[in-house]
């Protein structure tokens, strides 16, 4: 009679390490697995709940163009804040001094305060470029929208009219509507503004284009909605969004039309505190007072800049390509 001999399962290396884990040295080891997830931490979490603002930690450059905005808006409205001296006010014992603690920005040829009369000279640079962007874009959102809504032989000879005028520079059309209507600050917003009409008519027309073809505009008109009631309702806000983004870069461009009008001498007229016709003026003393040209250089390049930069960023942000 034969006998058989139980024999233990042979267990794999593996089984046998987490056996050993399980038992321990000294005993079977209390073991804990937790069920809910870990949280995953976040490179630069604690740094994103800092006092700064995000944007000015990632984008300084962007967080210095809004200070001087800043400080741009409150040169117009009140320059008083800036400065204590009269823009206007002419001592001609101290003409052609040059920077110094009491004067930042030196003095003129009529010995009037630089720095005054830049911090002066912010509004009507402002009024320029607010200006001139809120003509070129009312009549230019009229122009395209009535082309893109109406039929497609008037939409063609409007827009081929506007491309004609799209081949000029703007600072040439403006030269020409100066040239019919005469100089003066109010002239050259009007010129500015009318050269900028094509851009923006352009613009509007093909977002108005691209929105009458979407589906949600396509299943309004199946319930019925009156035409006026889908113009105001759908076409109009959805076409006029992004033109008014990129209306807020065309505002710095519009300001260096104007210093570009006023240093040809089609702006406002001396004594008048206006940057464009400040470097006119100091152009024929560029070899003795430097710093007549440099300051109201200075002042139009960074004003550009700033609002430009401003611009951009908001327009990054409406298409998606860069986190708030």
């Amino acid at each position: 009679m034969s006998t058989t001999t139980a024999t233990s399962p042979q267990l794999s290396p593996a089984a046998s390490d987490l056996g050993s884990l399980a038992t321990g040295p000294t005993g079977p080891a209390n073991l804990s697995f937790r069920s809910e997830a870990q949280p995953i931490p976040v490179p630069g979490a604690k740094r994103a709940r800092s006092g700064w603002p995000r944007f000015a930690r990632v984008r300084p450059g962007l967080f210095l163009a809004g200070l001087f905005v800043l400080l741009l808006a409150v040169a117009a409205v009140a320059p008083g804040w800036l400065t204590s001296r009269d823009p206007f006010a002419a001592n001609a014992r101290l003409a052609f001094r040059g920077p110094s603690v009491n004067h930042l920005f030196g003095m003129d040829e009529n010995g009037r305060d630089v720095l005054s009369r830049i911090v002066y000279g912010v509004r009507p640079s402002l009024f320029m470029g607010f200006g001139a962007t809120a003509i070129g874009l009312g009549l230019g959102v009229a122009i395209g929208l009535f082309a893109g809504l109406n039929r497609q032989s008037v939409d063609g000879i409007l827009m081929r009219g506007v491309d004609v005028l799209l081949a000029f520079p703007h600072i040439l059309l403006a030269l020409v509507i100066i040239t019919f209507w005469g100089q003066g600050t109010y002239n050259s917003i009007l010129a500015v503004g009318i050269a900028n009409i094509p851009r923006y008519a352009r613009l509007v027309n093909a977002q108005v284009h691209l929105v009458r073809r979407a589906p949600y505009v396509e299943a309004a008109v199946t319930l019925g909605l009156r035409s006026s009631a889908l113009v105001w309702r759908h076409v109009l806000p959805n076409a006029i969004k992004p033109v008014l983004i990129l209306s807020t870069i065309g505002i710095g461009e519009t300001i260096g039309f104007g210093a570009a009008l006023s240093f040809l001498g089609l702006g406002a007229p001396p004594p008048a505190p206006e940057w464009g016709s400040m470097l006119s003026v100091a152009n024929e003393f560029l070899a003795n007072a430097w710093w007549l040209t440099v300051f109201p250089a200075l002042a139009i390049t960074l004003t550009v800049i700033s609002v430009t930069s401003i611009g951009r960023e908001m327009l990054l942000r409406s298409e998606g390509r860069r986190s708030p």
